[in-house]
């Protein structure tokens, strides 16, 4: 189902969570960075599933959809399909780490994240948000 003011508000969210993300990297607060980029690659990826008219499971990781679906997405966005794919397994499995640590293991979400990481995670998905925001602006108007 295409529905034009749903991808417009997930675009929108993703946004301003990617922001967040920028924040949280600012005050040295690695997993909040994780977290909240996170947070904007999905909502942004729903975005362009839901403006092209892709249904796409109600999960956090949509990448098997972005497989299944590769004939219907955009050219421009095929070459780095495999970078988003990964992109959202390795970021989907990390929500709960991001936000609580490894409780079992008795390490804090705090500690659990390197700023390097948080940076590479926060290049990655700001540069995917882009690609995708500018490839949906025409489209969302």
């Amino acid at each position: 189902m295409m529905n034009k003011e749903m991808a417009k508000d997930y675009l929108e969210r993703s946004l301003r969570c990617l922001e967040e993300a920028e924040m949280a990297f600012s005050k040295g607060d690695y997993a909040g960075t994780v977290r909240r980029g996170q947070e904007a690659f999905e909502l942004c990826l729903k975005a362009l599933l839901r403006a092209i008219g892709i249904e796409y499971p109600k999960e956090h990781d949509v990448s098997d959809v972005l497989e299944a679906e590769r004939h219907r997405l955009p050219d421009r966005l095929l070459g780095d399909l495999e970078e988003m794919r990964g992109l959202s397994k390795e970021l989907a499995s990390l929500r709960g780490p991001a936000l609580y640590g490894y409780e079992r293991e008795g390490i804090p979400a705090s500690k659990a994240f390197k700023r390097e990481y948080a940076s590479s995670v926060l290049e990655k998905v700001g540069r995917h948000v882009g690609a995708i925001r500018d490839l949906l602006a025409p489209i969302l108007r």
